[in-house]
C-alpha cells in the first residue's frame, strides 16, 4: 500500500509509544489546535468574502444608469431642473451625482 511520507511520519508520532505519553499528549493538542485554528481561519474568510460581495453590490446599486452631460462636461442641476427630466420616458428618479477627479 502506498502511504506518503508526509502522512507516515504524522502517523507514527501520533500513535506514539506506550512510555511516551506526554509526548503523544502534545502531539494531539497540537493537532487539535492546528485544526481549530484552520477551521476559524476558513470561517472568516467565508464570511469577509461574502460581506465583500454584499457591500460591493450596495455600492454598485448606488451607481447611476445615465449621465446628464454637456459638451464642456458637466451641466448645473440648476440649468436643467428634475421636473423636466422626471417627464421623460422609463425615468423613475433623478438625483444629482458630484464625483471628484
Amino acid at each position: 500500500m502506498y502511504q506518503p511520507v508526509a502522512l507516515f511520519i504524522g502517523l507514527r508520532y501520533m500513535r506514539g509509544r506506550a512510555s511516551d505519553r506526554f509526548g503523544r499528549f502534545v502531539s494531539w493538542l497540537s493537532t487539535i489546535g492546528i485544526t481549530l485554528g484552520v477551521m476559524a481561519l476558513v470561517t472568516v474568510l467565508s464570511v469577509m468574502n461574502g460581506f465583500e460581495k454584499d457591500l460591493e453590490n450596495n455600492i454598485l446599486g448606488l451607481m447611476p444608469q445615465a449621465l446628464v452631460t454637456s459638451p464642456q462636461g458637466s451641466v448645473n442641476p440648476q440649468q436643467l431642473p428634475a421636473s423636466e427630466v422626471q417627464k421623460l420616458q422609463g425615468v423613475t428618479r433623478v438625483a444629482p451625482l458630484t464625483t471628484g477627479d
